[in-house]
């Protein structure tokens, strides 16, 4: 994208270069006709004189022969005189024939004497003609010297012209093959994300299968919880994607569109000091300088349109909910397209009068009042358009306190731009007509043509970006009257709380997603779970069941109460009966202490009889104890056989715990198994999701700049023809003025070395 919007630029300033060089050529050319004319003027003058020179020369060589047979004469006449004289007095007839010779000598001397006269009367014309014809041709040389500096000049200046174009078709070459190599790159890359794609289905039905059937064989229950949400619609990540690289297009779109904006502006201000009145040499009208400061505030008009997108576009990232009721910075995009709009109403009655001013000029011609005419309904339905637009911005803007159809709205939209493209491509068509005409005018000044040159420039950058995006509109129009975020189930559009909540449910989900190997408290542990539902799903379920448990443990606890009585009282009496054994103990000790006072031996039989007695005191204590027991036993037969029952049932809840234990870990293990595969199939289907999206953008990348280097190509082939069909014939007018050079030289020179000859 980035290098196609480069040689968009770079054809931009190229188009700009030759627009200034044709007109400068236009100059040029009528120059070089000009001094065709005085060179073609200056020859005939030339070859005039020559003849002149040429027909006096004859007449000088025919004077001087004449006065060479004038002088041989003479001498004759004086050689016949001397011998006459010589032969003296030879008689009447002598004198006769000498006056006769004296008559004729007068008559040859003058003749001589008048010839002479016309001979130096040819030479001072002659040598007065050859000096203004010398000077002549030293100006002409001058001026032929000047002509060939000049033609010099251009023919280097177009040279360089020649070279820089070239060498721009060459790099503009050497980026169309980069760009066939991205775009196979792009065709391979993409063929191999479809191959990949592939084998991901494949892969993930396969899981889908295997996870289907574990889930339907081992899994005995689900740990679901059903969350009801008022907002019953899922956060999209593509949508926003989508929604911020669409916004970005046309951003840029909107930066083309106001930078022409502003330069058909300035140059129209500019064409407006300059014509019908050029304001450097006299006062520009009234009106005429209202329009000029109309223009001259265009751009706080302008810049706001892109600001405002600007805005609009920094606004929508990935974590918000894009849609028309919650971009809250489209309202200040229609308000500045509304301020812009109320600025093209302002200037129009200034645009149709100023129009009309270039009409009434004395050198309009009845075509270019014609094309004057066509220009104010052009202005006209370019306005009504840019009106149109903005009723339906507006209308895009406040959806939350209008009820209507946004697909109707949007469809409109997209056929208003396109009137746009076309009112503005009139509008250029008609401005080259003018321009063409206006260049036939004989007061058109260098100026007012660079002026209209790049006002031209200006309106073809406002054709191809409102083409551009009227083109952009209509590709994403699916997208635009797509419902998008809207509640499941429903045509009703997402409301901004609604939006919020769904942000909100969005982050708790992102925080649960980070936070899954950490139990949640308020979650039930899967053991628990399937305890209660064994316990739910058991007979024990109905309340009848439940009461009779309850009556069951309430007289249990009451005949554990009644044994705990009977216990405590046997206890005591135990005790006292091993008080009063202690007792009797210690006596008999007193006893034997008292009797065995004297020999050891004594005291060894009083210690043997002292344990015997001892041994027998025990021995009636357990006699005692066991008769106890077997009272107690008597008593509580029925409570021992309960306690033997009571055992048996306890081993075989064991045993059964302990079988439940092996199976609640199987399942558990199964359970996990299949959360695990359940994972991995959602982030499969996420990344089949993601893959298959991407694959999308990657056709429609390459498709666009398939299209975009087809454009480009086509325009920059067009181009490189013209430019080498309008080098071609300014080749051939070179040549054709270098063999006129050539040929004034030569002719020159010729003249020259005649004139030094003579």
């Amino acid at each position: 994208m980035a290098n196609v919007t480069d040689l968009q630029t770079k054809y931009s300033k190229l188009a700009q270069e030759y627009s200034k060089l044709r007109a400068q050529n236009q100059v040029l050319k009528k120059g070089v006709v000009d001094e065709q004319a005085n060179s073609a003027s200056l020859k005939e003058q030339l070859k005039q004189r020559d003849q002149s020179l040429r027909k006096q020369e004859q007449e000088m060589d025919s004077l001087s022969f004449r006065n060479q047979q004038l002088a041989k004469r003479v001498e004759l006449l004086q050689e016949e005189l001397a011998v006459s004289e010589a032969k003296g007095k030879k008689g009447k007839h002598g004198l006769q024939t000498q006056s006769v010779f004296d008559e004729d000598l007068q008559k040859k001397i003058e003749e001589n004497e008048r010839l002479h006269i016309q001979f130096y009367e040819a030479d001072e014309q002659h040598r007065r003609q050859e000096a203004e014809l010398r000077a002549r041709l030293e100006e002409l040389e001058k001026d032929s010297e000047q002509h060939q500096a000049v033609v010099d000049g251009l023919t280097t200046k177009y040279m360089e012209t020649i070279e820089r174009l070239q060498s721009d078709k060459a790099r503009l070459e050497v980026k169309a093959q980069t760009l066939e190599r991205e775009a196979k790159e792009c065709r391979m890359r993409t063929e191999e994300c479809q191959q990949q794609l592939r084998r991901c289905q494949s892969e993930l039905n396969r899981q889908v299968k295997q996870s289907s059937s574990v889930i339907q064989e081992k899994v005995p229950f689900n740990d679901t919880i059903i969350i009801q949400c008022s907002v019953d619609c899922v956060f999209s990540l593509w949508i926003q994607l989508k929604a911020r690289d669409v916004a970005g297009q046309a951003l840029s779109f909107i930066q083309d569109l106001v930078a022409a904006l502003l330069n058909f502006h300035s140059y129209t201000e500019q064409r407006v000091h300059i014509y019908p009145r050029d304001s450097s040499i006299e006062p520009i009208s009234p009106l005429n300088q209202k329009f000029s400061q109309y223009l001259h505030e265009n751009a706080a008009y302008v810049r706001p349109l892109e600001d405002s997108f600007l805005q609009l576009h920094q606004s929508i990232t990935e974590d918000t909910v894009t849609v028309l009721e919650t971009v809250v910075k489209l309202k200040s995009f229609a308000d500045n397209f509304s301020s812009y709009t109320h600025f093209l109403q302002k200037i129009l009655p200034y645009q149709l009068k100023s129009l009309e001013e270039e009409c009434e000029a004395t050198l309009c011609t009845a075509a270019l009042t014609a094309k004057n005419l066509e220009l104010q309904s052009d202005m006209k339905r370019v306005t009504s358009v840019f009106e149109k637009l903005q009723n339906y911005i507006n209308l895009l803007a406040l959806p939350s306190m209008l009820t209507f159809n946004t697909s109707a709205v949007f469809t409109q939209l997209a056929a208003c731009l396109h009137s746009l493209h076309d009112a503005v491509k009139e509008m250029s068509k008609h401005y080259n007509q003018k321009a063409g005409l206006e260049q036939e005018l004989p007061t058109i000044t260098q100026k007012l043509c660079t002026t209209t040159e790049c006002l031209l420039g200006s309106l073809g950058s406002l054709t191809s970006s409102t083409g551009k995006i009227a083109t952009f509109f209509s590709n994403n129009l699916d997208f635009f009257t797509s419902s998008g975020y809207s509640p499941r189930g429903g045509a009703v559009a997402l409301n901004p709380l609604q939006a919020e909540s769904m942000l909100a449910n969005k982050k708790k989900a992102a925080a649960y997603i980070h936070a899954i190997k950490k139990p949640r408290p308020q979650s039930v542990p899967y053991r628990e779970a399937l305890s209660n539902r064994r316990i739910l799903t058991s007979s024990t379920e109905s309340r009848e069941g439940l009461t009779q448990q309850v009556q069951q443990s309430q007289e249990k606890i009451a005949r554990l109460e009644q044994e705990k009585e009977h216990w405590l009282l046997e206890a005591q009496l135990g005790k006292v009966r091993l008080e009063k054994e202690n007792q009797r103990i210690a006596d008999l000790e007193a006893q034997l202490a008292a009797a065995l006072g004297g020999s050891p031996s004594l005291q060894t039989a009083a210690a043997g009889t002292l344990a015997q007695n001892h041994e027998e005191a025990d021995a009636e204590q357990k006699t005692a104890g066991k008769e106890t027991t077997l009272c107690t036993s008597l008593v509580g037969d029925e409570e021992s056989r309960e306690q033997l029952i009571k055992t048996h049932y306890m081993t075989r809840v064991g045993e059964l715990t302990t079988q439940l234990q092996i199976s609640d870990s199987k399942a558990v293990h199964f359970h996990s198994e299949c959360r695990a595969l359940a994972k991995r199939l959602a982030i499969a289907e996420k990344s089949r999701e993601t893959l298959s999206e991407e694959v999308k953008l990657a056709n429609q990348n390459i498709t666009r700049l398939q299209d975009e280097l087809a454009t480009t190509k086509r325009s920059y082939e067009d181009q490189l023809s013209m430019m080498s069909d309008h080098l071609c014939s300014m080749n051939e007018t070179l040549s054709k003025q270098r063999e006129e050079i050539d040929t004034l030289k030569l002719g020159s020179k010729g003249n020259a070395k005649k004139n030094k000859g003579r």
